[in-house]
């Protein structure tokens, strides 16, 4: 921090986290995703400068941290439950309940949306979600803005007795920007749940009325001045024409519009709640405006609600549809509606080097092993950074958390109908956190239903893709405090799973043997699932690399230059001199694992201790 100032540059993410323990909440739960993880590792980081008692946790799920966040918001504390835009997927359930019963103390959804997408499995817009289920949702413009509106929707989230969502997309959580800090607050706040059956256990008959009642709320809450879109009047330039927008995009329209020397020449309104807008402010736009740009990531929210019949947005198809709104795209989008001469059109993203797996990352050697013992086998895979097995030729499907379990089993329900027991085989990869996430609950289902497949967990004892959060079973909270270990064999024994091995994917002789006794046992009559564990630390753990041997990798000239180690196994360390017909290993990128050495069928890869 400053000394001189009460400021700090933060990253949007680290901002919020500071938003919300200066806003008094005392339980905050998440599950890592990008672009929303770094929220919860701030608050973790910087819990002690709460006033009052902060639970920080990282849940299992989404789900089960939005619920643990209610549970507390029921008693009269602060809460929020944190997650990327996917994410609220598996929260939807209680989020869409919510909604009608309500909270007491404020609960903030902070949803993280991902336009691009940079890093999830689709463009899903938080705001059309808070649409269908009827929860306001804030659209920062600005880390600092993020900062700013949180005591806001919990203030008002308080006053109406309704949940609330603040919705930053990615430029948001990981740009930074100059944060002013307040002085934290003080609730005094002890939990006191008022029982209430016909509210919080409310059956179908309560509905209709709490449906109501929300409906009376939100039409309050729509007008509340502090939400009220704001305005930036052009000085006549433009007659009759506005431009409406929201989140990052209204930022990258207040700079664009300066870099064209167009400021102040035409109205700009900034929508801080997209939803619910006020009706009186939609007629208002109806009445002074002839035509309106609306510019929002990634659907026609605002659009749809305002209806005006002189709309340029994406609904009225002259705004992209899909992708971001990047300050290209709307100097394009902004040319045409006010007639400025021709831009050229946006270059298109250059993505570089396709993304690789660790040099000595265990699930390389896995994924090897896997696609060398069953060649023509079928390989769902999940979210998570084992999804580049898909570069070694051992992922062919990748949908949502936990569905490749779900998936494999429905590949074998599939093939046994048409082939009986010559079904191929389907190896299933997933990791631990995935597992614990959502895979417990598809292997007890597999295991139900007789699938008679392969199950590889890989465990690297680590939430890798996200940054390195902990997991069940290490035994580690998100304080870093130690806390119970939950181990994932029992749970798999207690699945039902009869064939269970444990493996260290570095020993390919012992990794592929393994394989092929679990393909024996899913080939018996009485075969059902089998599962493997391939274990082996994450190379970005600090000790792992420090705990296994390590050694000097060198080439010598009974290379043939088949390739496999550079295409097969795809090491970085290792690449091809096509001039000399010889593989080389780039010493600065070699981690001395020594995994890539049975690799090769001519053993010419060596390591020396």
């Amino acid at each position: 921090m400053n000394e001189n100032s009460n400021t700090e540059l933060l990253m949007g993410n680290e901002a919020m986290a500071c938003g919300l323990i200066e806003a008094g909440c005392q339980v905050v739960a998440a599950y890592p995703g990008t672009p929303s993880t770094e929220i919860l590792q701030a608050v973790a980081e910087r819990h002690t400068e709460a006033r009052e008692p902060l639970h920080v946790e990282w849940s299992v799920n989404e789900k089960i941290a939005f619920e643990v966040a209610l549970a507390a918001s029921y008693t009269g504390k602060r809460s929020a439950a944190i997650m990327k835009q996917v994410g609220l997927n598996v929260a939807a359930d209680p989020f869409m309940r919510t909604a009608y019963l309500g909270i007491k103390g404020g609960m903030l959804t902070i949803v993280a949306d991902d336009p691009g997408p940079h890093s999830s499995q689709n463009e899903q817009d938080t705001r059309l979600f808070c649409l269908q289920g009827r929860v306001p949702v804030f659209d920062p413009a600005s880390p600092a803005e993020a900062k700013e509106l949180i005591p806001l929707a919990l203030e008002l989230g308080e006053k109406y007795e309704i949940l609330t969502v603040l919705r930053p997309a990615t430029r948001i959580c990981h740009s930074r920007q100059s944060i002013k800090r307040t002085e934290t607050t003080s609730l005094a706040r002890r939990a006191d749940f008022r029982r209430d059956p016909s509210r919080w256990a409310a059956t179908p008959a309560f509905l209709p009325r709490l449906h109501r009642e929300l409906n009376t709320k939100l039409e309050a809450f729509a007008t509340e001045e502090a939400i009220q879109p704001r305005r930036v009047c052009g000085d006549g330039s433009y007659p009759r024409t506005a431009i409406v927008a929201s989140g990052i995009v209204y930022s990258h329209l207040v700079d664009l519009l300066e870099e064209l020397g167009l400021s102040g020449s035409i109205d700009l309104h900034q929508v801080i709640v997209p939803y619910p807008l006020n009706p009186t402010w939609i007629e208002q736009l109806k009445r002074d405006y002839e035509r309106v740009m609306v510019a929002e990531e990634t659907y026609p929210v605002i659009e749809m609600q305002l209806c005006h019949p002189g709309a340029f947005g994406k609904h009225s198809g002259d705004i992209v549809r899909e992708g971001e709104l990047t300050p290209d795209v709307l100097h394009i989008a902004l040319s045409r509606f006010i007639s400025l001469p021709a831009t050229a059109p946006a270059p298109e993203e250059n993505r570089g080097q396709r993304p690789s797996l660790c040099p000595g990352c265990g699930h390389r050697s896995a994924f090897y092993s896997i696609k060398k013992t069953f060649p023509t086998g079928i390989f769902p895979s999940d979210i998570g950074c084992y999804t580049l097995g898909i570069n070694l030729k051992a992922v062919d499907t990748v949908h949502c958390m936990g569905a490749c379990i779900s998936q494999g089993a429905g590949f074998y329900q599939s093939y046994v109908q048409d082939h009986g027991d010559e079904f191929p085989t389907v190896v299933v990869t997933i990791g631990d956190s995935t597992f614990f996430h959502s895979g417990i609950t598809a292997l007890i289902n597999a295991v139900i239903q007789k699938a008679r497949i392969i199950v590889v967990i890989l465990d690297n004892a680590i939430t890798a893709m996200t940054g390195g959060q902990p997991v069940p079973h290490t035994g580690i909270n998100a304080t870093g405090a130690e806390t119970q270990t939950i181990p994932i064999e029992p749970l798999v024994k207690a699945s039902g799973v009869e064939f269970l091995e444990c493996c260290d994917p570095y020993d390919h002789q012992r990794f592929e043997e393994l394989l092929r006794a679990a393909d024996a046992h899913i080939r018996t009559p009485e075969g059902s699932v089998a599962v493997l564990i391939a274990r082996h630390g994450c190379m970005m753990q600090p000790g792992v690399l420090q705990q296994q041997p390590s050694y000097s990798i060198s080439i010598t000239d009974a290379c043939i230059a088949c390739r496999r180690c550079v295409d097969a196994f795809e090491c970085p360390a290792l690449s091809m001199d096509t001039e000399n017909g010889i593989a080389i290993v780039n010493k600065d990128r070699c981690i001395g694992c020594g995994a890539c050495i049975p690799v090769c069928p001519v053993a010419a890869i060596k390591g020396e201790n």
